[in-house]
């Protein structure tokens, strides 16, 4: 089982060293780690053909974790004011949304997070501009981002429906869900982590979760790093709040992007997954991320799609 021990705040001394530490212990980012040989034996997970959405559907009404949501608006359907019904016609809608927010599935690029004046690699940050970004934008990943994935449940392990807005999950927390689940997470893997948010927001209501979330705590980026995963994806924010680090109110996004060079899924959804990996007692399986073709886009709406 997990440890019930709480992860220890960080210091500003104490976050630069895990930085550094992961930085340069970080593999070659997502797209040095998916090879095509990992592709191809990512392939080797697929038995029974079933494929299962990792997204949730984008929202269209306010809330308080989502005030300003998508917008669906139909510019054209049938019996719209001066059209006949006779003949060839078509519907037509438009969405506009706020790629980064705390409600919808999206994948964040590597040009997201600046920190210290630079993007990932040291790539200055004057490359973002009200323009879009010239450098590490989301079409970098235009061919897809395929790999073997792997869920960890940590509700599961703890034996609860979710996990409690401001808990942590450790290293030793996936370490255990490995155990648990008989899966191992090997290196190029997209490794997902459930912690229960969707679960929680379709049962008591979505709440302020820029407030108060589930996530990782900075230190399970080690983790990470030792077994050299290629994304990582969450159900939540991926980052805890309150933030447990001083002066850095993500800190899993800096270490993610900035350091390691990973692409980050944020508010996925796993209740489905999760009980077809249950049915079929295995917990890893291809997986198929494919971001929409936004030029100088700082990321993207996302459905990803398990295949087992």
């Amino acid at each position: 089982m997990a440890t019930d021990a709480r992860p220890a705040r960080l210091t500003p001394a104490e976050f630069d060293a895990l930085y550094r530490r992961l930085a340069g212990r970080a593999a070659e980012g997502a797209g040095g780690a998916l090879t095509p040989a990992r592709v191809l034996a990512a392939t080797r997970e697929v038995r029974t053909g079933r494929t299962v959405t990792m997204a949730a559907p984008v929202q269209t009404a306010p809330g308080p974790d989502d005030p300003e949501p998508a917008r669906h608006r139909m510019s054209q359907w049938p019996g719209r004011s001066g059209e006949s019904g006779s003949g060839l016609h078509f519907a037509m809608d438009r969405f506009a949304m706020n790629v980064h927010g705390d409600a919808d599935s999206h994948i964040d690029a590597l040009c997201h997070v600046i920190y210290d004046g630079t993007l990932h690699g040291g790539v200055p940050a004057g490359t973002v501009t009200e323009g879009g970004a010239t450098a590490l934008a989301i079409d970098a990943a235009h061919d897809g981002i395929v790999g073997r994935g792997v869920l960890l449940d940590i509700p599961r392990l703890r034996g609860v429906p979710w996990l409690e807005p401001g808990d942590h999950v450790s290293a030793d927390d996936l370490g255990a869900a490995e155990r648990a689940q008989d899966v191992r997470v090997t290196e190029g893997d997209l490794l997902f982590v459930r912690v229960g948010h969707r679960l929680r927001r379709a049962e008591l209501g979505a709440w302020h979760v820029a407030r108060a979330r589930a996530g990782l705590h900075p230190s399970a980026m080690e983790f990470l790093a030792e077994r050299r995963v290629a994304v990582l994806g969450g159900d939540g924010n991926n980052d805890t709040a309150p933030s447990c680090t001083d002066g850095v109110d993500f800190p899993v996004h800096v270490l993610a992007i900035h350091a390691m060079g990973l692409y980050l899924l944020d508010y996925l959804q796993f209740e489905d997954l999760a009980r077809v990996c249950e049915e079929e007692g295995r917990w890893s399986f291809l997986c198929v991320v494919a971001p929409l073709r936004l030029p100088e886009a700082t990321g993207s709406p996302v459905n990803p799609i398990a295949v087992l």
